[in-house]
């Protein structure tokens, strides 16, 4: 009997290949849209994973979904985030480490819990809104080749067993810690000396329970080091160590997982939701581009949770990524403004793994207060920034601030600086500096006379005249009229968007 063969489809074409749909693979989905490349995800699942994962994001990723437009529907499914306590074995309290509740630096708190499945749902919906963006769940990679001109990928499409070829002219791999696309990168990675077992517990309270209470904390104790996580609404986590000679499968099961639960809640308080034994890690890939091909999220660099950066260094990493491409694709940029994607990033991902490993140590140690002082994040730069966020690497621009993250001022009439300018290069200015000046295409200008509020931010670096990049980061920085005109004549000649620049 004769069978008949389904041969491959033609080869489509798109500027960027994005292969992974998790909140990396999504938030670079939706800055490229934004810039109008045309993108393709491909995703081998079929939906989005339904239960807790991460669980928290700061207010420079919160800038992120702001830009997207996801902010104001995230926020309403968050709960504060008032710091983190560290205790030792008896539940003394070594150290608290309160974090601010006001409207921070960026035009938002600090720091917030979350749901991811919320995120991940909010995050799809919105990706109706981007024509540009052709999303395709249950699709398998399995070949991503550069071939110099162009960037060649085969997927199966799990649902009918058909084989598709795509060429794009840059591939970003958001697929994770065993990503495919680092293969084909052949990337070493870094290791950074931290790898642990820890059980994962998320629990729905049946019940209100404060004495819980609002803070993370870090129960210091040698003997089995703990954390507890406050969730929205009724969510709450535990992670806890899994001793060497304990087994992740019995360990795991809920007999065992209400042991160790029993300090704190009983069944009858809470229902288990999940129950996991993860290997937290701690690595950073040696090398984040070859060629054509990228590499960002978990596929190029994996944290202990102790910093609750995991997330938020993957959103980081297509922020700082998608304008690049979206220029690159554009034929602006050169191979320099590709380059500086990871010579910016590694740097900036790894303090923060860094200090989640030292903090790591410490918990597991039973830390004093002065050393756990010590292993928490400064200050940034010492610049009279409220900011404990360290900066990028060596990349693009110059000066003292250049790399530095930028704050959002609220303009006269009570609208951010974001909404009103959109995802482009900004001059932030005093007026009198900026007086007679005309911004080259594509970049936005705001003064201190539409936005009396600039001049607070300014001050924080203590210069006249900022120069942003699309992800606010500093370009560079300018004090007279001169330093300031040869600052403009190194944006970067092409606009991210094709509408007109405001001028507030």
């Amino acid at each position: 009997m004769l069978q008949s063969i389904t041969r491959p489809a033609g080869e489509e074409e798109f500027d960027v290949a994005i292969i992974g749909y998790g909140p990396t693979g999504a938030v670079l989905a939706h800055l490229l849209g934004l810039c109008g490349v045309r993108t393709l995800v491909l995703e081998r699942e079929g939906a989005h994973y339904h239960l807790p994962r991460a669980v928290h994001f700061d207010g420079e990723v919160m800038r992120v979904f702001q830009w997207i437009g996801v902010a104001d529907k995230i926020e309403p499914l968050t709960a504060r985030h008032p710091g983190m306590r560290f205790v030792d074995p008896r539940g003394r309290l070594l150290l608290d480490w309160p974090r601010p509740q006001e409207t921070g630096a960026q035009g938002w708190r600090s720091n917030y819990r979350f749901h991811q499945p919320d995120l991940e749902r909010l995050l799809r919906e919105g990706m109706s809104a981007r024509p540009q963006v052709t999303v395709r769940n249950r699709s398998e990679v399995f070949l991503v080749e550069d071939r110099g001109s162009h960037v060649h990928l085969r997927y199966e499409d799990m649902a009918r067993g058909r084989i598709h070829r795509v060429r794009a002219q840059y591939a970003v791999g958001c697929d994770g810690a065993r990503s495919l696309v680092r293969r084909f990168i052949e990337s070493p990675m870094e290791d950074y000396g931290f790898h642990e077992r820890w059980l994962v517990i998320d629990a729905l309270l049946k019940r209100d329970m404060p004495e819980l209470g609002d803070h993370s904390v870090q129960y210091c104790d040698p003997a089995r080091p703990a954390t507890y996580v406050r969730g929205p609404f009724n969510r709450r986590r535990w992670e806890i160590t899994v001793l060497p000679e304990e087994d992740a499968t019995r360990i795991a099961t809920p007999a065992e997982v209400w042991k160790l639960l029993s300090r704190w809640i009983a069944p009858e308080d809470a229902e288990l939701e999940r129950t996991a034994v993860y290997v937290f890690h701690s690595l950073v890939a040696g090398c984040w581009r070859q060629g054509r091909l990228f590499i960002a999220g978990d596929a190029a660099h994996q944290t202990p949770p102790f910093m609750g950066q995991g997330m938020c260094a993957g959103i980081r990493d297509a922020a700082n990524l998608g304008w690049k491409l979206a220029l690159a694709c554009r034929g602006v940029g050169g191979e320099a403004l590709l380059d500086s994607y990871q010579s910016e990033r590694k740097p900036n991902a790894a303090e923060y793994i860094a200090t989640a490993v030292r903090l790591g140590g410490l918990i597991n140690t039973a830390g004093t207060e002065a050393a756990l002082r010590a292993a928490m994040p400064q200050p940034d730069g010492g610049s009279k920034m409220e900011s404990i966020h360290p900066p990028l690497g060596p990349g693009l621009g110059g000066g003292p601030h250049a790399g530095r993250l930028f704050g959002q001022p609220a303009l006269a009439d009570g609208r951010l600086m974001d909404d009103a300018v959109g995802h482009r290069f900004v001059l932030v200015a005093d007026a009198a500096l900026a007086a007679g000046v005309r911004p080259p295409d594509g970049v936005a200008l705001v003064t201190t006379a539409g936005a009396p509020d600039v001049a607070r931010h300014l001050a924080r670096f203590e210069t006249r005249a900022a120069l942003l990049r699309p992800d606010r980061f500093v370009h560079g920085t300018a004090e007279t009229p001169e330093t300031l005109a040869a600052l403009l004549n190194q944006v970067l000649p092409s606009p991210l968007s094709t509408t007109t620049p405001e001028l507030v």
